[in-house]
């Protein structure tokens, strides 16, 4: 009888029971189709280090192993998450050392950061800018405009909100919103005439 022709929950069942030494069956038996799957996804000098890390990883599961479908496919299934895995941490590790690169590429990564902090730079000035003009067309305003707006769209209190603490009614606070919206509009217009 040939060694392959033996049955995998066989196997299964004799490892199980602590003749672990039989793992090496299905190590063999599924070798190639483990490692065809990982040549596909994977860069080639990492095939053999990830298939290592598939049959242990299948090893220590085998506990959990339910014979619902071939354990040919719940092995490829341990194989395809360890390709996301190798994916996903080669995609957090991917950091590159300024030192590493050529003078083209450090010249070319000064003048990116330059050109993307001057433009917070700008960025940051025009939002204060803009703060700065805000505050001085809401001063335009009367307090009680100037409190809904500020309330209402500046703070992001609901209309219920807003009324409750002002101690006027939702409507009021609705008409009032959309009124002072109107009048700053219209102060902010006339400015830039």
């Amino acid at each position: 009888m040939d060694k392959y022709d033996v049955d995998d929950d066989e196997i299964i069942k004799r490892v199980l029971d602590g003749e672990v030494n039989v793992y090496e069956l299905l190590l063999n038996k599924y070798q190639s189709i483990v490692l065809s799957i990982l040549k596909k996804r994977l860069p080639f000098e990492q095939v053999e280090e990830v298939a290592q890390l598939v049959f242990i990883k299948g090893y220590q599961s085998l506990p959990s192993y339910r014979a619902e479908s071939p354990f040919k496919n719940w092995l490829s299934s341990i194989a395809v998450k360890a390709c996301y895995d190798f994916w996903r941490t080669s995609y957090k590790n991917k950091e590159v050392s300024v030192y590493s690169l050529s003078l083209e590429d450090k010249e070319w990564f000064d003048k990116a950061l330059l050109e993307q902090s001057t433009q917070v730079l700008i960025k940051k000035g025009q939002e204060s800018e803009a703060k700065e003009l805000l505050n001085w067309a809401l001063g335009k305003l009367s307090p009680e405009d100037k409190a809904v707006l500020e309330l209402v769209y500046l703070e992001g209190l609901s209309h219920k909100e807003a009324s409750e603490l002002l101690g006027w009614s939702v409507a009021n606070i609705k008409v009032r919103s959309f009124r002072s919206r109107r009048k700053l509009a219209e102060i902010l217009k006339r400015l830039t005439l």
